[in-house]
């Protein structure tokens, strides 16, 4: 289960497709030099390698303990956290006013995804810490982040997102947990579930955001505020908080998923973030880029599936092959072949995807111009539901061809092949189900706006194939990719539109339409990587590296890009046969 982190393609991403001299150029990014980018991401390779990915069997097969409130983490886990605090890798882009590194939240997306694809439980535990502080920067008071951000962003102290409750799921208008003034504090009391790293031995305190109902709230999520509750107080003594149980999962053995209790005696202490009854919106805020993030846990996980299952497919032999003698790596079957293009095609779009949302909230924070912001904000919005809900499905597919490369060794546990289908089964579920992320897309992010991010994107596909028209002089492999891009671009249109006339229908349409959008920003993100591969064949790069890409683009478009016509039907023809079901045809028969 060795791990490489793919820092030619981060590279070829981040410099062709993300246009990383652009954001150099933001408000706060002056110093963010390419030679300065490559280092980073240089290190940051290194520590995946050498110190996260040999752990993550280690993780897996050493579990959690817990006794009596306290969870210990496997051997090898507090050392490497220590070295990942002490090189800085907690917070790559929290403020320097704080601590941190400063840095692009696209860098930092390379970042996330090389720690997520070497040991996604334990790059669980940094994750939910950026949240907590990006949400602490953007709301709490200066008293707050005085007394919480340093130590949040040193990594002396660790942060969590407490929302779920045993009676509220993803319905979080029914949240009871109740936050009673006192002084200038509160005392909060509830329980909350499903607590990632909500209790461990890595830090000696965990700050916890939690979502309560003041005394005079009103119902429905318009009545939720954040609180900040401390596992320890800032002056050492011990907050009213317990954690009084850890999952059993699937997968990520290593991540704890806590049961918390919280004013069990007197009520924990808890201090407002921002204003009452606005603490959902804080929350999401928070949520937000925690989804983009769990899109690069799906991405890092398939990456991690694809070089195993190719690094096997070049040792094992079996069978006979063209131009082989005696038995042929299993690499040389065409369906082997079609199962890792597969595999590494849609990895590799889901890459440049994610990395374009990450780059368009950097021009959201900080672009010069009102309008230029606003346009990025819309691009954010629209793309991190299909960031998080396509390139999560999407891991859990890759990671089970990975399974199948390996064939039967591919269901033994010693081979690692079956962790990465465990581990990605999860992403599908938490910081909202893929279900979630389909309405998100539907309802909030393109009937709510009338369609307008859905059309400007829309409209950078057909600025592609004009591109592309131009570019391909009878080049073998970008004659499939004119008539994908040009039908990608028709599909998404189309199907912006039958949203907008018929709304009523579209939560039966939500998950189909969510594919669609992936599949053809797919395409997009593979036909402009071709086009760079072919500027940098043009200038004399004709290396492997290159004419992969315009290789791997054909194959997308032949063997991925279909099935977003089977979407469309299923949007536009099946969305009625939902809605015909009743609660009695799916039940179990008795």
């Amino acid at each position: 289960m060795t791990y490489s982190a793919p820092l030619q393609d981060m590279r070829f991403v981040l410099h062709n497709l993300c246009d990383l001299d652009a954001i150099s150029q933001l408000s706060g990014f002056q110093d963010i030099s390419p030679d300065m980018v490559d280092a980073i991401l240089e290190e940051a390779a290194k520590y995946a390698a050498q110190e996260l990915s040999v752990l993550n069997r280690v993780g897996d097969l050493e579990g959690l303990g817990f006794d009596q409130g306290n969870v210990t983490t496997p051997k090898g886990w507090r050392e490497a956290y220590d070295m990942l605090v002490e090189m800085g890798w907690n917070s790559p882009t929290a403020s320097p006013e704080h601590g941190g590194m400063g840095l692009p939240f696209v860098v930092n997306a390379c970042i996330q995804e090389m720690f997520q694809g070497a040991n996604m439980a334990f790059q669980l535990c940094p994750m939910l810490t950026q949240g907590a502080i990006e949400a602490l920067e953007g709301y709490a008071s200066d008293a707050l982040k005085e007394t919480y951000l340093p130590k949040l962003v040193s990594g002396e102290w660790a942060g969590t997102m407490n929302l779920t409750e045993p009676q509220a799921g993803s319905d979080l208008a029914a949240i009871r947990s109740k936050a009673v003034p006192e002084a200038d504090h509160y005392r909060i009391s509830g329980q909350k579930i499903f607590i990632t790293y909500g209790e461990h031995d890595l830090t000696e305190n965990i700050v916890h955001l939690v979502l309560a109902r003041l005394p005079d709230a009103p119902a429905g999520v318009k009545g939720i505020s954040l609180f900040v509750v401390p596992k320890v107080m800032p002056d050492g003594t011990k907050n009213d908080v317990r954690c009084v149980s850890i999952e059993h999962k699937l997968g990520i053995h290593a991540s704890p998923t806590c049961t918390l209790s919280f004013g069990e005696q007197d009520g924990a202490i808890g201090y407002l973030v921002g204003e009452a009854n606005r603490g959902l919106e804080y929350m999401f805020a928070m949520m937000n880029n925690a989804r983009l993030s769990v899109g690069l846990q799906g991405i890092g996980v398939a990456e991690h599936a694809c070089q195993d299952a190719a690094a096997y497919a070049l040792d094992r032999k079996q069978g006979q092959a063209a131009n082989v003698e005696d038995s042929a790596p299993i690499i040389h079957h065409p369906d082997v072949r079609r199962m890792l293009a597969s595999m590494k095609s849609r990895t590799e779009a889901a890459r440049i995807l994610a990395y374009r949302a990450a780059a368009a909230l950097d021009m959201a924070h900080r672009a010069d111009d009102t309008e230029t912001r606003a346009r990025a904000q819309r691009r954010v919005d629209l793309l991190i539901p299909v960031v998080k809900g396509w390139s999560t499905e999407l891991a859990i597919d890759v990671a089970s061809l990975g399974v199948q490369v390996h064939g039967g060794m591919g269901y033994v546990e010693e081979t690692g092949a079956a962790q990465h289908l465990r581990d990605a089964r999860i992403t599908t579920i938490y910081e909202g189900t893929t279900g979630i992320q389909a309405l998100d897309l539907v309802g909030r992010k393109i009937i709510r706006d009338g369609g307008v991010a859905a059309r400007e994107l829309v409209a950078e596909l057909r600025e592609t194939r004009e591109r592309l028209a131009k570019a391909h002089n009878g080049q073998a492999e970008l004659q499939p990719l004119l008539p994908m891009i040009e039908e990608a671009a028709n599909l998404i249109e189309t199907a912006t539109g039958w949203l907008l006339d018929n709304p009523k229908k579209s939560p039966a349409a939500a998950m189909n339409v969510l594919d669609l959008f992936g599949l053809c920003l797919g395409g997009w993100a593979q036909a402009d990587a071709a086009l760079a591969a072919l500027d940098q064949i043009s200038l004399g790069q004709n290396t492997g590296f290159t004419e992969t890409k315009l290789r791997l683009a054909a194959f997308y478009a032949q063997q991925v890009f279909p099935e977003a016509r089977a979407r469309m039907t299923s949007i536009k023809g099946g969305s009625d046969s939902v809605y015909a079901l009743s609660p009695q045809d799916l039940a179990p028969a008795m």
